[in-house]
């Protein structure tokens, strides 16, 4: 009789801190997967505590809570196995474990042994390194166990074969950034070419503060063919099936269908990463909806478009708050905007605020030209209307702006950087432009005059970005040479531009850190975003 082994695969969202909810989970998940057929249900890292939990570790009822839901999920083991994620307390430190357990008893627990320290992960600040491979023999089969950064280094895979695997099952909390799958599946490959065993990887799915972690979880067989690929940014249990081969090798198959999930363009997989970043952001605290500033601009008709789309569009409010400045296009185009999408709409002008403000001050002004001062006093303005809505609604106040704006401080401090959630924090000027025609491609809810018209922050009579900015298809390149390449001014210059621009764009970037640091958190879909993988000093005395 040929020997069989399935493998569910289940990609679940969990929420980080709720450990009795997450074992919850696990168990329906289970359950569900035992009635599929599985022999065994793999699932993501440290998927009992949420990912990442951060200092939650050090909390002793955290240790408590962990304890207690691993007693429930060995319980809940029967003939189909478990392998699942959590945290680890030992009298010697924090292990970053995953346990089999299978007919109510502990089998197996691996310690991941390569741990991350770069760019999001920090977690050598919380884990101390397990040995490299862990092997467990079930149903016939020997399966090498491994937790996401073990399969990025070469040791632990081949550890395993040398220990007798026959295939290896990757438990992994891998965050989406653009171009991220391919990079999983071109080093899944790398370890395969190396061990010649079959691989099946389960990735976690959801949004969690600045990370969106986009599942995609798949399998490769021993030729490094990609046998199932689950759909990105849902949550999927999908089947494979190891089989053993007349010359004692190990096949495999999906069982799922269907099998390969398609690869998302750029601009897809962005657009929906943001999409399930503000969904779970929103659900996850238990906010009635959102509201935000609709200007009548290309930033926040699409940060509108996001909101519709994650959250649905009653629980939407847009607000356009026009100033003395404020075109009658960008008054006709944000309520043409609000009437697509479907969403309460108000229009609350600022021009009494503005007014006030102005007279308040007039003394201490007087004498001193107009200047930046004025404009900022507008965002702050239409701040307080937006956050007064926010406070007596419970809704929360998105933000608006962009990473162009960001890097170079082109956003008002308390003004329209005020806010719970920035959906478009990581995403550039032209990004939001090749967003914006993407959503429309699936049905237009954005005026296309609003993509085609000039950008402009409407604080002063005529104002246009390009009056303080460079052309953003010349500062979204430097800015992406600077924040996510590292180069050097001169490095910059070789690709292309002119050295005193590049210098203007560096020295604004560098000056406005203190900004940065007071901004809500937002998705992060780059290489490097600000936020938990940017920490730049605010008080420096580097010169470029």
């Amino acid at each position: 009789m040929t020997a069989t082994l399935k493998v569910a695969l289940a990609q679940a969202n969990f929420l980080v801190g709720d450990v009795g909810g997450n074992a919850d989970r696990v168990i329906e998940l289970a359950s569900r997967a035992a009635r599929a057929g599985a022999d065994v249900v793999a699932f993501p890292e440290l998927a009992l505590a949420g990912y990442p939990p951060e200092d939650l570790l050090f909390h002793r009822g955290f240790r408590r809570q962990i304890d207690a839901a691993l007693e429930r999920v060995r319980a809940a083991s029967g003939t189909t196995a478990i392998l699942v994620g959590h945290p680890e307390y030992t009298a010697s430190g924090i292990f970053n474990s995953a346990t089999w357990y299978a007919g109510g008893e502990e089998q197996v627990r691996h310690r991941k042994s390569c741990l991350p320290n770069y760019r999001v992960f920090d977690e050598k600040r919380y884990f101390l390194a397990g040995a490299q491979a862990t092997v467990i023999e079930h149903r016939g089969f020997r399966i090498g166990v491994l937790v996401c950064e073990d399969i990025w280094e070469p040791g632990p895979a081949q550890l395993a074969k040398a220990q007798g695997a026959e295939l290896l099952l990757v438990l992994n909390a891998s965050p989406f950034e653009l171009h991220k799958q391919a990079q999983r599946e071109r080093v899944v490959r790398e370890r395969i070419a190396d061990v010649r065993l079959p691989v099946a990887y389960v990735n976690l799915v959801g949004g969690q503060d600045e990370l969106v972690f986009d599942g995609q979880s798949f399998a490769m067989n021993a030729a490094g063919e990609i046998v199932l690929r689950a759909s990105a940014y849902d949550e999927a249990v999908s089947l494979i099936e190891f089989v053993r081969d007349a010359a004692g090798g190990v096949a495999l198959r999906a069982v799922s269908a269907p099998a390969l999930a398609p690869e998302l363009s750029d601009e897809a997989s962005i657009y929906s990463a943001l999409v399930l970043g503000v969904r779970d952001y929103v659900v996850k605290h238990g906010f009635p909806g959102v509201v935000l500033g609709l200007s009548g601009g290309i930033d926040s008709a699409l940060t509108l478009a996001i909101a519709v789309d994650a959250l649905g569009a009653d629980k939407v409010q847009a607000v356009m708050m026009p100033s003395r400045y404020t075109a009658d296009m960008s008054r006709e185009d944000a309520a043409e905007q609000a009437r697509a999408q479907g969403v309460r709409y108000s229009v609350i002008p600022i021009e009494g605020m503005f007014a006030a403000t102005l007279g308040a001050l007039e003394a201490e002004f007087a004498g001193r030209p107009v200047d930046a001062t004025e404009e900022n006093i507008q965002s702050r303005c239409r701040m307080q209307i937006l956050m007064g809505i926010s406070n007596k609604t419970g809704k929360m106040l998105l933000t608006t702006g962009n990473k162009s704006e960001m890097a170079v401080g082109y956003a008002t401090l308390y003004g329209d950087m005020a806010g719970g959630f920035a959906p478009i924090k990581d995403c550039s000027k032209l990004i939001v432009y090749r967003l914006a025609a993407y959503r429309n491609s699936l049905g237009a809810v954005i005026p296309q005059r609003v993509i085609d018209r000039p950008p402009s922050a409407e604080l002063r009579p005529d104002q246009k970005d390009s009056d303080s900015l460079p052309p953003y298809e010349i500062l979204d390149p430097i800015l992406e040479s600077f924040i996510e390449d590292d180069l050097a001014v001169d490095e910059i210059v070789a690709r292309g531009f002119d050295r005193a621009t590049v210098g203007r764009v560096l020295d604004l970037v560098k000056r406005t850190e203190y900004k940065r640091r007071q901004a809500p958190p937002g998705v992060r879909i780059s290489r490097r975003a600000f936020g938990r993988d940017w920490r730049y000093p605010i008080t420096n005395g580097y010169r470029r």
